[in-house]
């Protein structure tokens, strides 16, 4: 018998297809990605932020190249990123055979905006030529103008539609190392349209629920239509699209994957919401732990719960956990053991050294 049976998600294993040197796909882990929001002319400011991201966790970042400047400055980049570099290409398919020969790992291009086949086909050309992957990207605000007059409006037949379009061209020319999107700001749609898509093809798909929000709401957006689908078993590399620094991004994708236990990494803290019964300052006492521990990347579970009620049963379940205990006597428990009792103002202190006691090297 299998434990915890209920947590068991079956993924679909898809094509494995390479960007640069992360396998996306297959038995791999399902990776994380953001996009700068740099010039990408600024070549400085560009090479921090995609280090920033990698510091942060990302596996793969996206730039965007909507000149002949842009892609220039791209072979520069490309030399100084710790990841894989994902030129984002769209209107002028020149960018993209630009951009892979400037050393991109994989092109992202969009269906309805990229122009007729001939140009397609000359991206093909261009990617096989420099060993770079593609991603079709579908996105329901710039769909073909011939599906919109089939269908009347975005949905996620149409979605479904464009893409299986350009997977036959990609096939038809002898290319399969690519991935999908099929992209919306609405998550009914989104949804389905993946659903859909994931039914017919066995490509890896890249997920998303694009142009989401700001860091609050676009965050609960992308983990209601990104988690969804995670745990139906269909995905194979995520982006949280948000209105928000791209570390952001990183970090909300981390929280989606850890909350469904698919990859882990840093701190996951538990927390209570606090009520009448804490016997210290829990929501303060949260904020600060996360502030103070933001610097930690191997995995550990972190209970924080401010009263007697639920504190012993989460703590069985976490490496660290607090109770709240009367008389300003709090209790530290370790891999579900009481350890020792703690005033609260030494919480922060005591949890933080015991926390980088547990993961260091």
């Amino acid at each position: 018998m299998q434990i915890r049976p209920h947590r068991i998600i079956k993924r679909k294993i898809t094509k494995l297809i390479k960007v640069g040197n992360v396998s996306v796909g297959g038995n791999s882990q399902i990776s994380i990605q953001s996009m700068t929001n740099t010039l990408t002319t600024d070549i400085k400011g560009t090479i921090n932020q995609i280090h920033s991201l990698k510091d942060a966790g990302a596996d793969i970042v996206r730039v965007s190249c909507p000149d002949e400047e842009s892609t220039s400055a791209l072979k520069n980049i490309i030399k100084e990123s710790p990841i894989p570099i994902v030129a984002d290409i769209h209107f002028h398919y020149k960018r993209a055979i630009e951009a892979a020969e400037m050393g991109a790992s994989c092109l992202r291009i969009n269906p309805g905006n990229i122009g007729n086949n001939k140009r397609v086909l000359d991206i093909i050309k261009a990617a096989k030529n420099n060993n770079c992957s593609i991603r079709i990207g579908v996105n329901a605000g710039s769909l073909d103008k011939n599906l919109l007059e089939k269908y009347k409006e975005p949905c996620p037949e149409a979605l479904v539609e464009s893409a299986h379009q350009n997977i036959k061209l990609l096939e038809d020319n002898d290319f399969f190392n690519f991935k999908i999107s099929v992209k919306s700001s609405d998550i009914f749609l989104t949804v389905k349209a993946y659903r859909e898509l994931s039914k017919i093809c066995d490509y890896p798909l890249h997920l998303g629920v694009t142009e989401a929000g700001g860091l609050f709401t676009g965050s609960i957006k992308s983990s209601i239509g990104i988690g969804q689908l995670l745990m139906e078993g269909i995905g194979d590399t995520i982006r949280v699209s948000l209105s928000s620094d791209p570390v952001d991004e990183i970090k909300a994708g981390y929280e989606i994957l850890k909350s469904l236990g698919i990859r882990s990494r840093g701190v996951n803290i538990i927390s209570c919401p606090s009520c009448a019964r804490q016997a210290f300052p829990v929501i303060e006492t949260v904020k600060l732990l996360e502030e103070k521990l933001a610097h930690i990347k191997k995995p550990i579970n972190l209970s924080i719960i401010g009263c007697v009620v639920n504190g012993p049963g989460e703590a069985a379940q976490t490496e660290i956990g607090l109770t709240g205990g009367g008389q300003d006597s709090n209790l530290l428990y370790l891999s579900g053991i009481p350890h020792t009792k703690v005033a609260s103002s030494e919480i922060i202190d005591k949890v933080v050294k015991l926390v980088e006691e547990k993961t260091k090297d």
